[in-house]
């Protein structure tokens, strides 16, 4: 588990686990994926398998750009729509 980016709106954590996994495709990310949480809706995902690889890739190209803080939120953004878990903190 790696905490990749935490600002006042998200944060996002990579959860890495090849342990048990038989790689079909080694471009792909098979097991794993990335947890993103909404502070404020209080919500998160957790995306794995070819959402997960996308969300890379468009991670891996706004770093290209140098984004502030309010751009990578905005990236990031996108995402609330699709979260449906609330946040439980245990």
């Amino acid at each position: 588990m790696h905490m990749l980016y935490n600002s006042e709106n998200f944060v996002v954590v990579q959860f890495d686990s090849t342990q048990g996994a038989t790689a079909v495709r080694e471009d792909v990310l098979l097991r794993g994926g990335y947890e993103i949480v909404d502070k404020f809706a209080r919500k998160e995902i957790f995306i794995e398998g070819a959402l997960a690889e996308s969300f890379k890739q468009g991670v891996e190209a706004l770093i290209e750009t140098s984004p502030s803080e309010e751009e990578i939120d905005d990236y990031l953004e996108r995402f609330s729509s699709l979260m449906q878990h609330p946040l439980i903190l245990h």
